[in-house]
């Protein structure tokens, strides 16, 4: 089959048009998960507070939150919003792939591997999340590129760009610099000093600008990485189905891409070593530090997609696009539910909106509400502010906020009968479905609310409950 010359000249333009178009797919539908609330909560602060806040624990999104500031400020705070950078730059992703592949493997791979990246599960899982995985793959397949540029033609300016690139990657992500062992692969064996000297001192530049970054991240990781475990070689094997989201798609497109490594010379077994030199890694280093989270690898997968379609480029052309085509159907059932809720399993779907919803609906003007958990990554607290805003109950427990702790949790009254003060009506926002929802309390909080309240009224939604106490004497 002959492609017109114009589709075969903006071949790179279909697969970010076709996932700007999958993403963009009910974008704002699944409601708005911790980590995105996490997001909203840094990103909405002052930026004196923001900067407190990363002082104290996620360095290394700072970046990422510091850039979404910037965002929020001009676009709102609103799910699609939030959302909406995130569709953006798997969409550059994507058209990046494409222009990468062309150049390894000839156009048809290009176009092949770009619309194949678009029909994964894990490209609309996160590129419909407010978290900076999204931007990460797209500055790691930028990264390949300029290498890619950097290598035919080595020059100052070029080499730049592809530090600059590895530094951004680093900002976005920590571990996605370990992108550049799989390029190490394709700059030492050139026998060229003007490539892997400049090649490099761009690495050690790069490496430098990131160890503030580094040193301030590694302080807080056991804050933040405390609930990974530590990984086994059944987590190893199922990596392909956990990043892409989907099993049997992942088996698919592990298998094409085992067979483009096989097939496609030193481009290939180059571009199988970016993708198997960072799962190794991440594989190797939770074994010792809580760090084996499968959708750090997410940046991989634009390559995976490339060697898949370096298998598939031989064929037919509709025969080759039957098979994107079939993959894509293969991960619709992922497709859907994830667009529902974007927690794991997807089984367990929490709706904080709806809960929202009840509350909003029935409260009254001097209400008080309590949370059941405080703590943890439940962020029911952040929810409430998200979705109510200053039309929320007030917080009868609260002593210092998160933005005052510099934090992403509050702290609470020490002595809640104290703290209760005149409130004659309470609501308790509860994790999980349960009969008795103060059982969720400690007994330090729940026997002053047992004391002073009885419950009148409870409402179950996915994931949480809702429950209205009250005060003997008030109506």
């Amino acid at each position: 089959m002959v492609l017109p010359g114009w589709f075969r000249r903006a071949s790179w333009l279909w697969p970010g048009l076709a996932t700007l178009l999958v993403t963009a797919v009910q974008l704002d539908r699944a409601p708005l998960w911790r980590d995105e609330l996490a997001t909203w909560s840094a990103a909405s602060r002052p930026l004196p507070d923001l900067l407190r806040l990363v002082g104290t624990i996620d360095a290394v999104n700072g970046p990422y939150y510091l850039l979404m500031h910037g965002w929020l400020a001009v676009a709102g705070d609103s799910v699609l919003a939030l959302r909406l950078p995130s569709a953006l730059a798997m969409a550059g992703a994507a058209a990046l792939a494409s222009v990468l592949g062309a150049r390894l493997f000839g156009r048809r791979a290009g176009l092949l591997g770009g619309l194949l990246f678009a029909i994964l599960p894990s490209t609309s899982r996160y590129g419909q999340e407010a978290r900076p995985y999204a931007l990460v793959t797209l500055l790691a397949v930028l990264a390949t590129l300029l290498l890619c540029r950097a290598l035919s033609r080595p020059g100052p300016p070029r080499w730049a760009g592809y530090a600059a690139a590895v530094a951004g990657l680093g900002l976005a992500n920590l571990f996605a610099v370990s992108l550049v062992v799989g390029h190490a692969f394709a700059v030492l064996p050139v026998r060229r000093d003007r490539v892997r000297l400049p090649w490099l001192v761009a690495v050690v530049v790069a490496g430098l600008l990131l160890v503030p970054l580094a040193l301030l991240g590694h302080g807080q990781q056991d804050r933040q990485l405390d609930w990974v475990g530590r990984p086994g070689v059944g987590d190893l094997l199922g990596l392909p189905g956990s990043v892409v989201q989907a099993g049997v798609v992942g088996g698919l497109l592990f298998g094409l891409a085992a067979l483009g490594v096989a097939t496609r010379g030193r481009s290939g077994v180059v571009l199988g070593l970016t993708v198997l030199l960072p799962a190794l890694l991440l594989f190797g280093a939770g074994q010792f530090t809580p760090l084996f989270v499968p959708r750090y690898l997410v940046f991989v997968l634009p390559f995976g997609c490339l060697l898949a379609a370096a298998t598939l480029a031989p064929l037919r052309l509709p025969a080759a696009l039957a098979i994107v085509l079939a993959a894509g159907l293969l991960g619709a059932p992922e497709q859907a539910a994830l667009r529902r809720t974007h927690e794991s399993p997807r089984s367990a779907p929490v709706d904080y909106p709806a809960a929202l919803r009840v509350i909003a609906a029935h409260q009254r003007p001097g209400d008080g509400i309590v949370y059941a958990p405080r703590d943890g990554w439940a962020f029911l607290d952040l929810a409430t502010a998200y979705h109510l805003g200053a039309d929320r109950p007030r917080d009868v427990l609260l002593v210092a906020d998160q933005t005052r702790r510099a934090d992403f949790w509050a702290t609470e009254c020490p002595e809640p009968e104290r703290c209760l003060g005149t409130v004659d009506r309470l609501w308790l926002l509860t994790w999980g479905t349960h009969p008795d929802p103060l059982a969720q309390l400690p007994e330090s909080r729940a026997g002053p609310l047992r004391a002073r309240f009885h419950p009148t009224r409870t409402w179950t939604v996915p994931g949480l409950t809702v429950t209205l106490l009250r005060a003997p004497a008030a109506r």
